[in-house]
Parts: C-alpha cells; structure tokens; sequence
C-alpha cells in the first residue's frame, strides 16, 4: 500500500508540474503575438491605412508615400521607390520630409516643385518633380509627387523651336526690307537695281523654302501616314528624287547614279517618302564639291517579323565631325552655318526626314567621314509579306576608300552600281 500510495503522490505532482509548463508556454505565446514583427514594420504594412486608400493609391500614375507620426513609410508606391524617394523604410527627400511634418502639424496641403539629383548618374542630371503633401485622416499624411523632367524639356524644345523659328524668319524679311530701299536709293541706276532685285529673288526663295518646310514639319508631326498608305515603288521615289535634284546637280557637274534591288516597295504615304528621300538626296548635293558623285542604293534585309527596305544616299562631300553627328536631325541645326546659307538650306530638312521615318516605323541612320563624305540610309518596312528576292541584286555602294554602311572601294577602281542610272 505504502509503495502504490507513493507512486500515485509522485504520479499527481507530476501532471501538476505539466500543467504548470503548459500554462506558461500558452501565457508566452500569447505574448509573443502581441509584439511587433518584422513584417508589420515593414514600410509596406497595410494595417494602419483607412480602408479603400490602398486601392486608390494603386491608380494614381503620381508616385504615393504615406508617413505615419513618427515619419516611418507606411505605404509607398514602386514609382516612389525607382525615383529614390523612399529608401530603408523612409523617406530620403528632406524638404519633402519638412513638408509632411508641417502639414501633420497644422492639417494645411501644401506644394512645392524640387530638382531632385538623378540615381544612377554621375552627370549631375537633375529630376524635377512637383510634390503635394496633403493629411490623410488623425495621424497619417499622403505625399503625391509628379516628375515633371519630360515636361520641362518638350518646353524647352518648344521655346528653342519658336526662338530658332523667328530668327531664321527675321533674316530673309530683314534682308528683303534693306535690299528694298536700296532699290528705292538706285532707282537711277539700273545696273544696281538688276543686282539688288537678283539679291531679294535669293531671299524670298530662301523665305518660301522656309515656310514650305515649317508646314511640312508640322504636317509630318501631326498626321497618321499609315491613313492613306498604299505600296509605294522604291525606284519610283528614287526617281523622283534624283529629278528633283537635277538642276542643282548638272550646275556642279556632279554624277548621280541609282542602283541596287529592283522591284522594291515600301508601305507608306507617298507624298511624306518622297520628300524624305528627296531631302537626303538634296543635302547630298548641295554639300558635294563640283564633279564629284552622289549614289543611291536600295536593298532588302532581312529581319526578326518580316522584312525591311534600305535606301542609302552617299555623297563625296565634306563629311560630319563625330560631335555633329547625333545632333544633325535636330531642327535647325547645322553642321556648318555659313556653308548652309549658302546653299539655301533651312536647318529642318533631316528634321523631316527623321520624323516620317519614325512615323512609318523605322528609322534613319548616318555614317560618316571628315573630308571623305557621308552615307545617309533610310530603313523602312517592306510593304506587304516577304517576297521572294529579286534575281536583279544591286553591288555594293561605293565612296572614297572609307567603309560605311556598305562595302567601299575607291570609285575609280570598282563600277559601284549595275546598270546605273546617271546625270552627266
């Protein structure tokens, strides 16, 4: 009795020790829950938001942070994040930070417009963004902010064009005022009359040039090309473009030839594809020396989806410096000012050219060589599905020495182009 009484005494204190144990754990379960994680510190916790907000902020195209009282980021959106806004759970703009304290004070929305340094870039770039702090119910406060760098520099391209626009007009109109009085002055001279009257011809043309290619430029800004596209024939544009240029080329005894890929089309609106063609062949002329040549080859390329249609102008002119490369499609920009005037040109011509490019979905490209010349190539897609090759393939496209877009040979040496087509 005495040792089954002993076993049942040790047998109770032990469940009572169990029960102990096991209440304790339950006790500090209970609270370890009610502590703070790691995940509901996380910038991104959703609990203290009003309900709804979470929503809302996921739509809006600004980028979103919301600050709790004591400035940790409750929520922020990934556009918050890319423009370095937020990082380690806070947020990193100061004067933004200024803001939300102050409107957290006295419930007041305000907005300020910063230039915020660029990630990423050791250019000293500058972001400019607009930022609006407003309260979000008792203890939150919402900052939107707007990256206004796009708009601010499609603003500056608009005033540099209508400042570029009215000094390029100012000088033909101011020409054509000073060569009239000098008319009215030399009325009894006849011979001075006859140069001065030659002089305000040179200047209207150039005027009318001017305000021919300003309409052209908008149009092509404006207008869907691809509403009245239809097939277009490479060496019908070819064509045209060469007897545009015909006059100006016999004048400096400059050789055009064409060659290349026959039986070529391209999808597009006409009118737009020839004025961009002609402008390539125009500006190779009027920047060659007197006898020297301008060639034009078309060729189809094979791409990823389909196929694509080069059209290639070189000349044996006096090149571009590498600097002046990347800026020759802006508008109004030349290479050589003097040298432009001259020759009648307005600085918006590859401008055009660029733009119906773009418009059509491809693309215009430029090589070339200080003193050796330049290759201009227009990649355009083919029009309708891949068709089989054309057993007439053009040679190679040949300038000078220097290899370009194409193979080159000194033209002396090798007939660039089978069967050309050519301007004495």
């Amino acid at each position: 009795m005495d040792v089954n009484a002993a076993v049942a005494a040790a047998a109770a204190i032990a469940g009572l020790c169990t029960g102990v144990i096991a209440m304790l754990a339950f006790r500090w379960s209970e609270r370890d829950q009610k502590k703070p994680t790691r995940t509901s510190l996380r910038p991104d916790s959703k609990a203290p938001l009003p309900p709804g907000v979470d929503t809302v902020l996921s739509v809006l195209s600004s980028s979103a942070v919301v600050l709790d009282e004591s400035d940790s980021v409750v929520k922020a959106s990934s556009a918050a994040y890319a423009l370095g806004l937020v990082r380690g759970g806070r947020l990193s703009v100061e004067p933004m930070l200024n803001m939300a304290r102050d409107t957290r004070r006295d419930g007041e929305i305000r907005q300020v417009e910063l230039d915020l340094p660029r990630r990423g870039t050791g250019r000293g770039e500058a972001l400019a963004v607009s930022a609006r702090v407003a309260p979000l119910g008792s203890r939150l406060v919402l900052l939107l902010v707007e990256d206004l760098t796009e708009a601010r520099r499609i603003e500056a391209v608009r005033r540099d064009f209508v400042a570029n626009v009215s000094h390029e007009l100012k000088t033909p109109t101011g020409a054509l005022s000073l060569l009239s009085e000098a008319v009215m002055d030399a009325s009894d001279d006849p011979e001075a009359v006859e140069r001065f009257a030659g002089r305000m011809q040179i200047e209207a043309t150039r005027l009318t040039n001017l305000v021919q290619e300003l309409i052209d430029l908008s149009r092509v800004q404006n207008d869907d090309p691809l509403e009245d596209a239809e097939p277009v024939r490479v060496d019908e544009l070819v064509a045209e473009a060469i007897d545009r240029c015909r006059q100006q080329a016999g004048s400096k005894q400059i050789t055009m030839a064409a060659g290349g890929t026959a039986e070529l089309r391209i999808w597009g609106n006409r009118g737009q594809l020839a004025a961009a063609l002609g402008n390539l062949v125009e500006n190779a002329v009027n920047y060659s020396p007197a006898r020297t040549r301008v060639g034009i080859a078309a060729r189809r390329v094979a791409v990823s989806g389909g196929n694509e249609i080069e059209i290639a102008v070189t000349d044996q002119g006096i090149g571009i410096s590498e600097k002046d490369r990347e800026r020759v499609f802006e508008r109004f920009y030349r290479v050589d000012p003097a040298r432009s005037r001259a020759t009648g040109g307005t600085g918006l011509g590859l401008a055009i050219v660029k733009h119906v490019a773009a418009s059509h979905g491809g693309e215009v490209t430029v090589w070339s060589s200080e003193g050796q010349g330049s290759t201009f190539t227009l990649r355009l897609p083919e029009a309708g599905a891949a068709r089989e090759r054309d057993r007439t393939s053009g040679g190679p496209l040949i300038v000078n020495g220097d290899e370009g877009p194409y193979q080159v040979a000194a033209p002396d040496t090798l007939d660039p182009f089978p069967a050309p087509e050519v301007l004495p």
